[in-house]
């Protein structure tokens, strides 16, 4: 039975699966992230190997954050320092002497939850992961959306506030500073710094400047009213950028992914319930469901494997 390997590359590890042919994952490996593209590359190598040994795989999927192109170049990978214009597709080819695919590692998630998770059967799909920043990928009419050059799906960075908070990128107002664990801990610094969200503070150890956005959350699960209104308000700001996807590729179901999802009782109900009042015709068009989702931090491995598969097949 022919299998496929799929990894996940990360700031800190490189997470490798092993799936068969009815989707079952069954091998995995971990290694460390090195810095640098040529101990990257020996690495991807290292981890699938690993894999490669007993499974008979004959395809090979990477999901990588950052702007991945149709030739499987990573031009930027946040998450990896001094990375870039890192020709992972073709290095790993002459290395493996197996096909490879490399995508964003949200567009991979994206794939592997409308496969075998959250969103199996859907046809119309937003997955969004909420971590430190966001990501996105896209399945439109029961295909994987990568867009002309590849780099669909970075949802993030849609502007959500033209003279809002800067970002990164180099832009202002973008999605992922409002909506993000970032964000959320950016509040509750700047409610600690005005005297407010004590408990939130104690919590990170008495300095407002040490608040994260698991301290804000710890406090809201204890039910301090500050922590809470400040979840509330990171609810409504993933609802607008929700909202927005709606309006533009009208879904049938939002998938939420990424870190915060550990957070999930504490912000996707409410996000639910603001949604309708930010998306166009929101009380006259079909729900659209928003639901967690459910492959966990295997998600991008398992999807990039399931890629993997696809391209075996074309090929």
């Amino acid at each position: 039975m022919a299998r496929t390997i799929g990894v996940d590359v990360g700031g800190t590890k490189m997470l490798a699966v092993t799936v068969d042919e009815a989707g079952n994952v069954i091998g995995e490996s971990r290694v460390p992230t090195p810095e640098g593209a040529d101990a990257l590359i020996d690495a991807f190598v290292d981890v699938i190997d690993a894999q490669r040994a007993d499974s008979q795989a004959d395809a090979v999927g990477v999901g990588a954050a950052g702007l991945v192109d149709r030739d499987g170049v990573l031009h930027i990978g946040p998450n990896l320092p001094g990375v870039r214009e890192l020709a992972i597709k073709s290095l790993l080819e002459e290395r493996l002497g197996l096909p490879v695919q490399v995508d964003n590692d949200a567009t991979c998630a994206a794939w592997g939850e409308r496969e075998l998770g959250a969103a199996k059967g859907s046809d119309d799909v937003v997955v969004v992961t909420l971590g430190t920043g966001i990501g996105g990928g896209l399945v439109l009419d029961g295909r994987l959306y990568r867009g002309a050059h590849g780099f669909a799906g970075e949802v993030g960075h849609i502007k959500v506030d033209p003279n809002g908070i800067p970002c990164p990128c180099g832009g202002r107002g973008c999605w992922e500073r409002y909506a993000s664990g970032s964000a959320l801990g950016r509040y509750g610094r700047e409610a600690g710094e005005g005297g407010r969200a004590t408990r939130v503070v104690e919590l990170a150890g008495g300095d407002f400047h040490d608040v994260r956005g698991e301290h804000v959350a710890a406090a809201a699960r204890e039910g301090d009213p500050e922590a809470r209104a400040l979840m509330e308000r990171f609810a409504w700001w993933v609802a607008q950028g929700l909202a927005n996807l709606a309006d533009v590729f009208d879904p049938d179901m939002i998938v939420i992914g990424g870190g915060m999802l550990e957070s999930a009782d504490l912000f996707l109900d409410r996000t639910r319930a603001v949604f309708p009042e930010l998306v166009l015709a929101g009380p006259d068009r079909p729900a659209v469901d928003i639901v967690p989702a459910t492959l966990g931090e295997r998600a991008g491995a398992i999807g990039a494997a399931l890629v993997a598969r696809e391209l075996r097949n074309v090929n």
